[in-house]
This record gives C-alpha cells, sequence and structure tokens, in this order.
C-alpha cells in the first residue's frame, strides 16, 4: 500500500485505520507516508475509508488558511479527502503478507477466507482430533502487533523438535519446505503478516510438554503467541483435558462451537437429537 504524495493532504485520518501502525505523518514533506516494511497488505486503510475526491490543491490552501486564523478545517474522521490510498501490485513473495492480512482474500491453499484456516473448532465435521489426541491452535500476531515469519518458524521448528503433527490442511503448513523440521521458505521469512495460525496434533500425555515449550517461546519472539487446546469428548461428554489443564494452571472452558457443524447423533423419530460439539 501506498499513499499518493500529490494527493495527501496530511489530515491523519488514515493513521488510526491501520493495525499495525505503519501510517505516519513525515514532518518533512508534510505526507502521510507507508511504512512498507511494516505493512502487512490488510487493506484495512484503502477499505475502512470512505473516500472523497476533492482537489488537493484546495484542500490544503483552505488548511493553511484556517492555520493562520486559528480555526480548524478537517475532514470527518473516517474519510480521505483526496482519495490518495492507492493499492500496489504485490508480487511474491510481498503477496503473502495479503494473503494472511486481508479478511477478503481466500488462501490459494485451502481456499477459505481470514486467516485460511478451519481450526479444530470444526472437529466434529473434520475429525482432525480423535480420542486421546489433543489439537492445538498457536496463533501469532493478534491483537494489531503482527508477526514476521522468521518468528513463528522459531516456534514450529521447536514444536517439530518435540515430535507435533502439523494441520495438512492449513496456510503455514503449505510453506514449509520440511514439515517434519518445521523449516518455512527461506523467501518469506521476513514477511510481516497481520496473523497466522499454527495447527498441530499431538497425544494427550504431551500437552504438558507443548504447552510449556510455547510459553518458554513466547518470551523469546517478538510477536504475541495466543494458545488454544481441545480433544475430543467421549461418550459421555467427558474428556481428561480438563484435569491436564488444571494441573498445568490454566483455566478450562467448554469453547466456541460453530453452529450448523454439528450432526445427528440419535434417531430424530425418538425426538433426541445431539450435536457432536
Amino acid at each position: 500500500m501506498r499513499i499518493d504524495p500529490e494527493k495527501c493532504v496530511a489530515c491523519g485520518n488514515c493513521l488510526p485505520i491501520c493495525p499495525v501502525g505503519a501510517i505516519h505523518i513525515d514532518p518533512a514533506i508534510g505526507r502521510a507516508v507507508v511504512n512498507e516494511d511494516g505493512c502487512v497488505e490488510c487493506f484495512a486503510c484503502f477499505r475502512g475509508m470512505s473516500k472523497e475526491h476533492l482537489n488537493p490543491v484546495m484542500v490544503r490552501t483552505i488548511r493553511q488558511i484556517a492555520k493562520f486564523f486559528r480555526f480548524r478545517f478537517d475532514p470527518e474522521p473516517d474519510i480521505c479527502p483526496t482519495d490518495a490510498i492507492i493499492p500496489q501490485e504485490l508480487t511474491w513473495p510481498r503477496i503473502v503478507r495479503r494473503a494472511f492480512s486481508d479478511p477478503q482474500v481466500p488462501h490459494e491453499s485451502t481456499g477459505i477466507h481470514g486467516r485460511g484456516t478451519a481450526e479444530v473448532k470444526t472437529n466434529d465435521v473434520t475429525n482432525r482430533v480423535k480420542e486421546g489426541e489433543a489439537g492445538f491452535v498457536v496463533e501469532f500476531g493478534r491483537p494489531g502487533v503482527g508477526a514476521r515469519f522468521r518468528d513463528i518458524q522459531q516456534v514450529t521448528t521447536a514444536l517439530a523438535d518435540c515430535g507435533c503433527e502439523f494441520e495438512k490442511n492449513n496456510p503455514v503448513t503449505s510453506l514449509m519446505i520440511d514439515p517434519s523440521r518445521g523449516l518455512i521458505r527461506e523467501d518469506i521469512l521476513n514477511e510481516k503478516i497481520l496473523s497466522a495460525i499454527v495447527e498441530i496434533k499431538t497425544r494427550l500425555g504431551q500437552v504438558p510438554l507443548i504447552l510449556k515449550k510455547i510459553r518458554d517461546l513466547s518470551r523469546a519472539v517478538d510477536t504475541v503467541i495466543s494458545v488454544g487446546v481441545s480433544t475430543r469428548c467421549d461418550a459421555a461428554g467427558n474428556d481428561a483435558l480438563h484435569e491436564i489443564l488444571e494441573r498445568e494452571g490454566y483455566p478450562m472452558y467448554r469453547g466456541k462451537t460453530n453452529l450448523g457443524l454439528g450432526r445427528i447423533t440419535h434417531d430424530t423419530a425418538q425426538g433426541k437429537m445431539q450435536s457432536a460439539d
């Protein structure tokens, strides 16, 4: 993303729109500027603001006059008055930024919009995690921090050393050159994205080890890490994960359920239906 210096009037309306703070007013030129290294190409500034097409020279002149007479002339806070925000044509590897940051762009590897993964909350349909197993979602970058793939790789390589299995139908996994070692393509390691989710699966007995490993790594990487862990309940609705998490000092919540994904487990003729969520 870039801001056209010929159109920009330095109103500053786009600054709070950027979720990673990659836009600033450059006092040397009196224009808003995008820090391209920090921009995650989420398109929030381009889509999140209304656009007017006022003459930039006219707007700057009025603002200068207003400043001289000490009154304000500013556009509404959700408007770019001169339509100065311009998307750039993205090529590899920068295009990876948009795939992980723009919720309106589907991931090529999965065809899913957003962060490109259905995650384990859809497990009643996908059956990724079976009884006796634990599914982890390790999220990087939210809220408003972002993450670089080199930080993600620092975690994925450590998880691979623990013998974790990476979910194949996951965008981060699709960018690995060696999933058995958690290695990500070298040409994207410096790319910054808004957020990404790594999905892994392991045996229930390894849950304490994985939690400790992620907790230790969260202090070493330059981003925010959030963790979710789940397992499949038995026929009575019980699971062993509850006790494991309590022993590790983590509160247990019956997590997010995607409505409409449950399947019928009892004969409807008897008037009994149960969601497998």
